[in-house]
């Protein structure tokens, strides 16, 4: 006789009462709205998911068990799905924004407790696959916040709370990268803004070719400040690669802000600084191109992976590439 899922739910429900398990009890009822809340959400039925999220919360908002934080982490992405929806509402955002700050708090502990697991089994593939994904989370709510505070226009609290992470030792060195990266952009976009204005940048013949020649802007307050971006940004973006080493992200940006050196150099009439930057920019997009490559290599694997492993639970084989990157039926 086959029991139904409901059932099942009962009886254990039954069982938490019984036993005089209330916080038993509570979990089991805020997985059960979790479930139900993971499906609205899917469906994008964005308003009963965030009642039901809210529900779970009201069970459990305990943010060191997986019902509680998750619960809290699910109400804050559904509520941000609300507002991707509706930009006209932007008490969602600011709502959302709460929601996500709440969460920090427990998924760091997870972070700890991962990274103690890995630590003392340090060859154990699913306690670094765990420790990876507890600090995707943590990156992934920093990020939201971020994201959010842009969408609202705040510019002055998103460059305060990306200022706050990236300085947040208790954060994965991950987050606080994306943070300095972050902050690194806004300075690169800031400088080029005005060394790619046609006032002067120049297309002029050199050797029998167009290149492009740099001056002075006329104005010597937006020369100055210039240079204070560059610097800036320059400064950030060395603390993102101390902190992750192998960012082709971060990479990239290094390379964009040695071209911006190169430009005030050639400014300046200093040809000498000009050039060495100019050598460092190449070195720098050498390394981010490698290691942009490296990372294509290691996601495709890693979905090769996951398809072969979900073809075995289905009874098949999965799909393999060839040399062109095509599918290729085995």
């Amino acid at each position: 006789m086959k029991i139904s899922k409901l059932g099942i739910f009962v009886l254990v429900s039954l069982v938490a009462v019984l036993t005089g398990s209330c916080s038993f009890y509570n979990r089991i009822m805020a997985r059960k709205a979790l479930v139900d809340g993971a499906k609205a959400y899917n469906e994008r039925n964005f308003a009963d998911a965030e009642e039901l999220f809210q529900k779970a919360v009201g069970y459990d908002s305990d943010l060191t068990t997986f019902e509680g934080k998750t619960a809290q982490l699910f109400l804050a992405r559904t509520i941000h799905s609300e507002f991707a929806g509706d930009r006209g509402k932007p008490q969602l955002a600011e709502r959302a924004i709460v929601e996500y700050k709440k969460t920090l708090s427990g998924f760091l502990a997870d972070v700890t407790e991962k990274r103690a697991a890995l630590e003392a089994n340090p060859e154990s593939e699913q306690a670094k696959m765990e420790l990876d994904q507890s600090e995707k989370t943590v990156g992934s709510v920093v990020s939201a916040v971020a994201s959010l505070y842009e969408n609202l226009q705040q510019s002055d609290k998103w460059k305060e709370w990306q200022t706050t992470q990236a300085k947040n030792n208790n954060l994965p060195a991950s987050a606080r990268a994306n943070a300095y990266i972050a902050l690194a952009a806004k300075d690169y976009n800031c400088a080029n803004d005005i060394s790619d204005d046609d006032a002067v940048k120049k297309t002029v013949q050199k050797d029998g070719e167009s290149a492009f020649q740099f001056s002075k802007p006329e104005n010597e307050e937006d020369f100055e400040k210039l240079k204070k971006c560059v610097a800036a940004g320059t400064s950030y973006i060395d603390e993102a690669i101390k902190l992750a080493p192998e960012s082709d992200s971060a990479w990239s940006y290094r390379t964009s802000l040695l071209v911006q050196q190169a430009r005030i150099a050639e400014m300046d009439g200093d040809s000498e600084a000009m050039e060495k930057y100019k050598k460092e920019s190449d070195e720098a997009k050498k390394k981010f191109e490698a290691l942009a490559e490296k990372r294509r290599k290691e996601e495709e694997a890693a979905a090769q992976k996951a398809a072969e492993e979900k073809a075995k639970e289905l009874g098949g084989s999965a799909p393999k590439a060839d040399a062109e990157g095509e599918e290729t039926p085995e």
